[in-house]
């Protein structure tokens, strides 16, 4: 059981960081398109989106500002999580 763990660490952590990713997404994407329904998640609309993710479209909602904080820390230990799987699986 410890090999398969040691084995599969990465495939672990990055299942493991990722499985909130979806809630997270769908949360915030619900509060840039400005709408409660669930196919806001189906539709492949990024541009807003992204200008969401790295501007400041809705600067008088605090919620907006609050979550767009959090979702970028989250997304940056992901980044920061395949960096590190990059670096330390270079054969």
């Amino acid at each position: 059981m410890l090999d398969f763990i040691k084995d599969n660490m990465w495939l672990i952590l990055f299942i493991a960081w990722g499985l909130p990713l979806t809630h997270y997404r769908s949360k915030f994407r619900k509060i840039v398109y400005q709408t409660d329904s669930w196919l806001i998640n189906l539709k492949p609309l990024f541009l807003k989106e992204l200008k969401g993710l790295f501007g400041n479209i809705f600067p008088e909602n605090l919620e907006y500002r609050k979550f767009r904080n959090f979702y970028r820390f989250y997304l940056g230990i992901y980044l920061v999580l395949f960096l590190l799987y990059l670096y330390f699986t270079k054969e």
